[in-house]
């Protein structure tokens, strides 16, 4: 005995074809008007945002825009996947955890940095004589440095120098 499931009752698609007599060239579900109206609402919006003007051509964009994302979304909208699951779908697609890509580490604060005029020491030395007394000490830092690692053993034991 062969028995027969309910899935033919779906498959058939609820469309209108239009006034008698005066049909539409094309074939559209209920669902695809309801559909392509939001979408062109929402297209719209989209243009006034950005600051495209109410005029002919950005009208004809909006309608050929509706129709390119309504057939999109048309052809994946049936009865066993309606529009509210595949909204639904794409809302938690979107909003799923992710793994994150952020490097560890804390937020970098500057409160601890002073800001204000420069504090100098109070041995200071104030115009071109600064620069040239800074060379010299560097120089004799550098010079103080080497002779540190000459009076060094090869054991690492320091030698007494005069």
């Amino acid at each position: 005995m062969l028995v027969r499931t309910d899935d033919e009752i779906y498959r058939v698609d609820s469309v209108w074809l239009g006034p008698p007599r005066a049909t539409f060239p094309w074939r559209a579900r209920y669902v695809a008007y309801g559909l392509g109206l939001l979408v062109m609402i929402a297209i719209m919006f989209v243009q006034r945002r950005i600051g495209i003007g109410l005029d002919f051509f950005s009208v004809a964009w909006a309608l050929l825009l509706t129709v390119v994302f309504t057939r999109f979304l048309g052809q994946r909208i049936n009865y066993e996947r309606p529009l509210g699951q595949v909204l639904a779908h794409f809302k938690l697609e979107i909003s799923g955890p992710r793994a994150s890509t952020a490097v560890a580490g804390g937020p970098i604060r500057s409160g601890h940095v002073r800001v204000g005029p420069v504090a100098r020491g109070r041995g200071a030395v104030r115009g071109p004589a600064a620069s040239k007394q800074a060379g010299t000490r560097t120089a004799t830092k550098q010079q103080a440095g080497t002779k540190k690692q000459a009076s060094t053993s090869r054991k690492g034991r320091r030698r007494a120098t005069s």
